[in-house]
């Protein structure tokens, strides 16, 4: 409990730029229907800041960091989607190019959560939501979207899937806060994108803008905040991989050396005794030879 603590103040001065640039989107508010390069800015601005958070907490290039980066690059194409999605109402390509990016990001999301375990009756639950998200979408959807909808709603169903199934909430010894935060990011990025298409396809909602954004910058947050944990799964298993197998090493090269000392050994055993222990016939006549002078005097 007391390093869980120490985690959360470790991640606390870190937020608060996400947490000041979403209080700016709020205020100045700026107006939907006349989108600007300005508005775009301000609209991504605590997306981007997720992700100088999750550069604060450390990445690199090696493997135990796999699971930051994919996070990383799962904020930086929601960001793209958000820009895209400002010119959603001058042209519906913008509102494609949007959904696409999106796609990509919770595609990258569900790398990073992995399919292990796997706990199929979970998914079997949730795919019976996203089946009835699409049927609730669909009277509204024409052409193209009919399809690229359907796809996004998988991805969707895979990546909540994926974010339920690692909590492991019954294994006390797995079950961390980090994941529960990224269980609950999943769970409100389907309420967000579950609003905006239903305000989109089939009714207006009543302050759907307030409503999509403010559950989108929770979602992304939780998210964002998986890569706090200090005991993430990947990280564990790259480095109980590490110590196994500097421990194989180890093992490997303190046998050779007691092989090694063993053969040095006996080798030296040899020599002592060969130096040590008269040759037996030198010995005799040795031994012999004044006994026969005293006889023959």
């Amino acid at each position: 409990m007391e390093k869980q603590i120490a985690v959360l103040k470790s991640v606390g001065p870190k937020l608060l730029p996400f947490f000041k640039t979403t209080c700016i989107y709020y205020i100045l508010w700026l107006d939907a229907d006349k989108p600007s390069l300005f508005s775009a800015l301000v609209k991504v601005l605590p997306v981007l800041s997720l992700c100088v958070f999750v550069l604060l907490h450390g990445l690199s290039l090696s493997h135990l960091h796999s699971y930051a980066r994919r996070i990383l690059a799962g904020l930086v194409f929601s960001a793209l989607g958000d820009a895209f999605l400002i010119w959603q109402h001058i042209d519906g390509l913008y509102f494609i190019s949007g959904m696409l990016m999106f796609a990509i990001a919770h595609v990258l999301y569900i790398a990073s959560f992995g399919f292990r375990p796997l706990v199929l009756p979970v998914g079997g639950a949730l795919l019976g939501v996203a089946v009835a998200m699409y049927a609730v979408l669909y009277p509204g959807l024409h052409g193209v979207y009919a399809v690229l909808v359907g796809v996004y709603v998988l991805l969707l169903w895979l990546m909540l899937w994926r974010g339920v199934a690692r909590l492991q909430v019954l294994d006390y010894d797995v079950w961390t806060w980090t994941k529960l935060a990224a269980c609950v990011g999943a769970l409100l990025f389907i309420v967000s994108d579950t609003l905006l298409g239903v305000n989109k396809f089939r009714l207006p909602i009543p302050y759907h803008r307030a409503l999509v954004m403010t559950t989108y910058y929770a979602a992304q947050l939780g998210i964002a905040l998986s890569v706090a944990d200090l005991k993430d799964h990947d990280i564990t298993a790259c480095a109980q991989d590490a110590v196994m197998s500097s421990y194989d090493v180890h093992s490997m090269m303190s046998s050779q050396d007691a092989h090694s000392f063993k053969d040095s050994m006996m080798s030296s055993d040899d020599v002592h005794c060969s130096e040590t222990v008269p040759n037996t016939s030198s010995h005799r006549r040795l031994h012999n030879g004044p006994c026969r002078s005293r006889k023959m005097e």
